[in-house]
C-alpha cells in the first residue's frame, strides 16, 4: 500500500542499492530523483562506475525473495530473459574446508546472472515508474542543510554534461553511493561526530574470465565454489550466466592474488584445493581476457551508535557496510535493507535516523558476522578472535566434513549462507549431535 510522506526524495547512486531504494521511495514520495555520475548503459552492458560488475555475482535465496517483495514477478521475468536458476544444494557444488557437500534438491532456488544483466533489468523496472527520474552524468557535490544544521534540506549537484552546479531541494536524501560514500565528510562539515568504523583487512584480490564451456562440462550443476583453507587460502567459483556462458572468478587473500595473464590465471586455478574448476575450463572457449580488482577490507560504519544525526539524511547499502565480496552477500543485503526501509515508510512518516540505523543494523549483523568470522578463520588475517569466533571456526570444518554424507547438515548450512536462516541454527543440539555422530569412528552415514 502506498503512503504519502513528502513531495521529493533524492537518491545518490544508481547501482543496485540506489535503484532498489528508489523503487521503495516511489511509493511514499511524489517525486524521486536518482543522481549518478555515470552514463546509464543498455541492459547487460558494463559501466565504468561499477568495476566489480565484471566479476561473479550470486543472488542468494533471501535476496531473490527480497527482490520479488520489492518488485513482484521480477525474478520470474529475469529467468524468462535467460537468467539461470537452480537449487542451491542440488545444482551447486559446494567445496568447503577441503570437503564437497553431498548434493540434493532442497527446494531452495537461487538465481545466477551477470551483474550488468541483473542491474540493467532492475534499472529498467525502476525507470518505468512514472514518478522516478534517473539523472545521469551528474556528481553530488555536497548536501545542504537548514541554518541550525539539524536537517538536511537537499543536495548540490554538478552536471558533467554541461549542466553546471545547482541546488536540488529534497525532503529526504538517501546516500547509496557505495564504498566511496562521502557521507562521513559531509557529516563532519555539518558539525557531527564521526561514526565508529569496524574494519577487517583481508587484502583480497580477484580476477575473472568468461567462457563458453564444452557441453556437459559441469554436468547438471549451474555453479561450483571451491573455498580456500588455512593451508591453501586460494579459492574460486564458476557459474552459469545468461547467454549460455559461464563466469569464473578466482581469488586470493593478503596479496596472493590471481594473475591476469591467461597462463598465470590457469595456473592459479590449477592450484586450488579441488581440480573441478580446471577440469571444467579444459577445452573451453575464452570469451574475455582475465580482469582483476582489489578489495582491501570489509568495512562497517556504525551509524546506529551515534547520538546525533541530521534529519532528512539516511545511508544504505555498501555506504553503510561493505562485505568481503567472495561470500556474495552485497546485493542480497542491499535488497533486505531496502525492504526494511519500506516497512518503516509504511508507518506514514519519514524514518527518524536513530530508528532507521538501528533497524538497518539488525539486517546487517548476520551477514557481517558470517563474513568476518569466515575471514578470521585464516590465521594470517589480523583481527580480534572472540571465544565465539574461535569456537565456530573450529566447529564449521567438522560440519562441512559431515555434510559430505549428511544432506540435513548441508541444507542447514546453505540456508544460513543464503541468509534464509540465522547462523545460531547451525549450533542446535540435534545438528551438533549429527556432526559428532558423523565423526565417530566407523559411524554410518546419517540419513
Amino acid at each position: 500500500m502506498n503512503t504519502s510522506i513528502g513531495d521529493h526524495a533524492v537518491v545518490l547512486g544508481a547501482s543496485m542499492a540506489g535503484l532498489l531504494t528508489a523503487g521503495v521511495l516511489a511509493r511514499s514520495y511524489g517525486r524521486v530523483t536518482v543522481f549518478d555520475r555515470d552514463a546509464m548503459p543498455e541492459i547487460s552492458v558494463h559501466r565504468r562506475g561499477v568495476p566489480q560488475d565484471r566479476h561473479l555475482h550470486f543472488l542468494h535465496p533471501r535476496g531473490r525473495q527480497a527482490l520479488d517483495e520489492l518488485f513482484p514477478g521480477l525474478t520470474a521475468w529475469l529467468i524468462g530473459q535467460g537468467a539461470p536458476t537452480g537449487d542451491v544444494l542440488g545444482n551447486i557444488r559446494w567445496q568447503l574446508s577441503g570437503h564437497q557437500f553431498r548434493q540434493a534438491n532442497i527446494r531452495l532456488p537461487g538465481l545466477l546472472a551477470s551483474r550488468p544483466f541483473l542491474e540493467g533489468h532492475v534499472r529498467a523496472r525502476v525507470s518505468d515508474l512514472p514518478n522516478v527520474t534517473l539523472v545521469e552524468r551528474t556528481d553530488v557535490v555536497a548536501v545542504t542543510a537548514t541554518p541550525d544544521r539539524c536537517r538536511v534540506s537537499g543536495v548540490r549537484v554538478h552536471g558533467t554534461a554541461g549542466g553546471g552546479e545547482r541546488a536540488v531541494p529534497a525532503d529526504l536524501v538517501i546516500d547509496a553511493t557505495g564504498r566511496g560514500s562521502r557521507a562521513p565528510l559531509w557529516l563532519s562539515e555539518l558539525g557531527y561526530e564521526p561514526a565508529a568504523v569496524d574494519r577487517v583487512d583481508i587484502g583480497l584480490g580477484y580476477a575473472t574470465r568468461i567462457y563458453r564451456l564444452r557441453p556437459g562440462a559441469l554436468g547438471t550443476d549451474m555453479a561450483m565454489l571451491t573455498a580456500g583453507t588455512p593451508q591453501n587460502p586460494r579459492g574460486g567459483a564458476i557459474a552459469a550466466i545468461e547467454g549460455g556462458r559461464h563466469i569464473l572468478t578466482l581469488f586470493g587473500i593478503l596479496g596472493d592474488h590471481p594473475p591476469t595473464d591467461p597462463p598465470g590465471f590457469d595456473a592459479f586455478a590449477a592450484s586450488l584445493v579441488f581440480s573441478d574448476i580446471t577440469d571444467a575450463i579444459r577445452d573451453a572457449e575464452p570469451l574475455t581476457d582475465p580482469v582483476s580488482i582489489r578489495f582491501p577490507a570489509s568495512v562497517r560504519h556504525r551509524y546506529e551508535r551515534l547520538r546525533r544525526f541530521p534529519i532528512g539524511l539516511l545511508i544504505l547499502g555498501d555506504a553503510v557496510c561493505s562485505f568481503n565480496p567472495i561470500y556474495g552477500q552485497g546485493m542480497t543485503a542491499a535488497a533486505i535493507q531496502a525492504g526494511a526501509l519500506q516497512r518503516l515508510l509504511a508507518r506514514g512518516e519519514m524514518p527518524q535516523p536513530r530508528r532507521y540505523f538501528r533497524t538497518i543494523a539488525r539486517t546487517i549483523n548476520t551477514p557481517w558476522d558470517i563474513a568476518v568470522g569466515a575471514d578470521l578463520a585464516f590465521p594470517q588475517v589480523p583481527g580480534t578472535r572472540t571465544a565465539k569466533i574461535r569456537m565456530v571456526n573450529r566447529y564449521l570444518p567438522k560440519l562441512h566434513a559431515a555434510a559430505t554424507a549428511d544432506v540435513t547438515l548441508g541444507r542447514a548450512f546453505v540456508r544460513v549462507l543464503g541468509m534464509v536462516d540465522r547462523p545460531e541454527g547451525l549450533l542446535r543440539p540435534d545438528r551438533m549431535l549429527r556432526v559428532l555422530w558423523t565423526h565417530r569412528p566407523g559411524a554410518p552415514a546419517p540419513t
